[in-house]
């Protein structure tokens, strides 16, 4: 293998620095993640779009936050600004269980080891960059100061706290997928616009002197929230704001959001239009060197790399706007995708790697099988205020065609250097079963998933039901279980047909607002009797920014501001999470202890079967008058 240059990375050393030959460097990026220069990992985007447009950037990739500070101090004052992001994930998320018990590993980060960043990694980075450079400018994002850019119940401290803004004291925040307000932000610093002038740009939120008037800009209506000190006292307030906010942020043309806290307004800017295929084509065809940084070798893989190293993301965004997700939230409602060309020439760069054996791990995206969907009239999408294109039911106007995700797996198929290219990404089952997807005019969907099944399985396919509970799954936006048994008969058939034998592995969710210890226990059962015994199973976890975070801390549905019942102890959380694991002999006792006071001996039978006393006969259980019956 040829070692590369180590100038072909962003400089993460100050020695890199000077091989460039610069004096000084433009702007720098602090992260919570090791430094992978791959597309897959948003310090690399950001830091590669900085450098198409002919900035210097370096990178303090995991900055040690609790000695003399010296790494953020390595590459001096940066000329421009500071970025800073938590990373890939939430922080707390990173380092936290749904029970709040700290996680022994950390993908993003060199042999996985835990402890490279800390809690809050954001508000922590940016209030020692701001104590060592007071007059730089830091510039927030990532998913971290995405989430979190509004007043949010923080699960792990159990309270709401304020934008982002206000506990880091940054001087500007960018949410959502950064690479569009980050042109605008770039070429107004060239031109010498401080931060407190930028008001303008799409996308941003900063914070603004009440005392000050607010000016208007673009035509942008603004609406106002309840001020966060309202919050803090009425939950009811906090969940209605939340309404707005994703509304807002899921428009083309939405409105400016402000909201007050303490002495200052929160200004929010409405999003950009999602990005066309030319501008997603030109983040993803940056000169990557797709690795991680060399300086990692003698300290262990990145585990999140070595997941994603032979995997291409053909798209953005996700319609299904499920409530316990923060991909909309995020990446937003509509699809960006790719062009063919640019997902076919990332195919043929993985084929270059020097381990690559033949074998792609995933063509995907948040949802698999959204490529290329979209509105068919985009008139009627730009008034859209839904946060959901499929639910409760598929709006007839989106376009869900899989012809051309049939047509780039096939040609990737084609590709000499390919053995076989695998889908790893969940595959939004629900689009695939006419029952319920009735815009399947030509039948392009058996022909897409006879393809995948037949071609693209890695051993098992994944899919996400999450619940079988109609209610439940009414307040989680996901379709009523009934569809994923029609779905599972026609992956039966296409296995039975083909001879082939790859389970399905179906995704479900324990503990979800709406979700009762009974719900659970029917899921045992429902899911036992068509054969599963789970294993991709989860706690709820509340993040920010997801309805079900909303209905967690406030009660309540902010769309109905009607009360939700849901499990928040400890013990109500354990119970439900144990009924996904009815086969195990340490539980079989205690289900069946808990269903009787439940007085379910129905669901005992389905899941235990009868219990038998020392003659073999059926012993008692309690029938639903509460009153025993059988043996005693």
């Amino acid at each position: 293998m040829i070692e590369r240059p180590i100038t072909d990375w962003l400089p993460l050393t100050k020695q890199e620095v000077e091989k460039r030959g610069w004096d000084e460097v433009d702007i720098v990026l602090v992260s919570g993640d090791a430094y992978v220069d791959h597309p897959a990992f948003g310090t690399a985007v950001i830091g590669r779009i900085m450098e198409s447009e002919g900035f210097r950037v370096a990178i303090i990739a995991q900055p040690n936050w609790k000695d003399d500070l010296r790494d953020f101090k390595k590459f001096g004052k940066p000329k421009y600004f500071f970025g800073v992001t938590a990373g890939c994930m939430d922080s707390m998320v990173n380092h936290y269980t749904a029970n709040k018990r700290l996680r022994s590993n950390d993908s993003y980060t060199p042999g996985g080891e835990a402890g490279f960043r800390p809690d809050y990694a954001t508000i922590v980075y940016t209030k020692i960059l701001k104590q060592l450079y007071p007059d730089v400018p830091v510039l927030l994002g990532g998913i971290e100061a995405s989430l979190r850019r509004v007043t949010h119940y923080d699960y792990w401290q159990d309270r709401l706290m304020p934008s982002i803004l206000v506990d880091a004291q940054a001087d500007m925040l960018v949410y959502g997928m950064g690479e569009q307000p980050l042109r605008e932000i770039l070429r107004l610093a060239r031109q010498g616009v401080p931060f407190s002038s930028m008001r303008n740009i799409n996308q941003v939120a900063f914070l603004h002197e009440a005392s000050t008037e607010l000016r208007d800009y673009n035509n942008w209506n603004t609406v106002a929230l309840a001020s966060h000190e309202e919050c803090l006292d009425d939950k009811i307030k906090y969940a209605a704001n939340f309404k707005i906010v994703e509304v807002e942020s899921n428009k083309w043309q939405a409105n400016r959001i402000v909201q007050n806290v303490g002495d200052q307004v929160l200004v929010i800017n409405p999003p950009f239009k999602t990005m066309e295929e030319a501008e997603i084509d030109k983040s993803f065809d940056l000169p990557y060197t797709r690795l991680p940084h060399p300086k990692y070798k003698k300290r262990g893989p990145i585990p999140a790399y070595e997941m994603i190293k032979f995997s291409v993301n053909m798209h953005r965004g996700c319609f299904g706007g499920c409530s316990f997700c923060t991909i909309s939230a995020h990446q937003g409602k509509f699809i960006a995708s790719r062009s063919e060309k640019s997902v076919l020439k990332e195919v043929d760069e993985i084929t270059k790697h020097p381990d690559f054996k033949g074998y792609i791990s995933d063509l995907g995206g948040p949802s698999a099988n959204m490529y290329k969907m979209k509105g068919k009239d985009e008139s009627i999408c730009a008034r859209c205020q839904s946060p959901s294109c499929i639910h409760p039911v598929i709006c007839s106007n989106l376009d869900t065609s899989h012809k051309p995700l049939t047509e780039i797996y096939r040609k990737v198929d084609a590709n000499p250097a390919i053995k076989k290219a695998f889908v790893g990404s969940g595959v939004r089952y629900d689009l695939l079963v006419d029952d319920f997807n009735k815009n399947n005019q030509d039948g392009n969907h058996d022909e897409y998933m006879e393809q995948l099944v037949t071609r693209h399985v890695s051993g098992r396919l994944k899919v996400a039901p999450e619940h079988t509970s109609d209610d439940t799954l009414r307040i989680m936006r996901k379709p009523s279980f009934k569809y994923f048994k029609l779905f599972k008969q026609k992956y039966d058939k296409i296995q039975e047909k083909f001879n082939l034998k790859q389970p399905l592995i179906p995704y479900f969710i324990s503990s979800h607002p709406g979700c009762e210890e009974q719900d659970m226990a029917n899921l045992a059962a429902e899911t036992k009797d068509l054969g599963f015994q789970l294993e991709q199973v989860q706690d709820f976890t509340p993040t920010p920014m997801t309805v079900a975070e909303v209905i967690y801390y406030s009660g309540v549905h902010p769309y109905t501001l009607k009360p939700v019942k849901t499990a928040k102890t400890r013990e109500e959380k354990q119970a439900q999470n144990r009924y996904f694991f009815w086969y195990k002999p340490e539980y079989k006792e205690w289900i069946r202890n808990r269903l009787n006071k439940l007085n379910r001996p129905d669901l005992v039978e389905r899941l235990l079967g009868a219990k038998k006393d020392k003659g073999g006969k059926p012993a008692f259980s309690r029938n639903f008058s509460g009153k025993k019956k059988g043996n005693r």
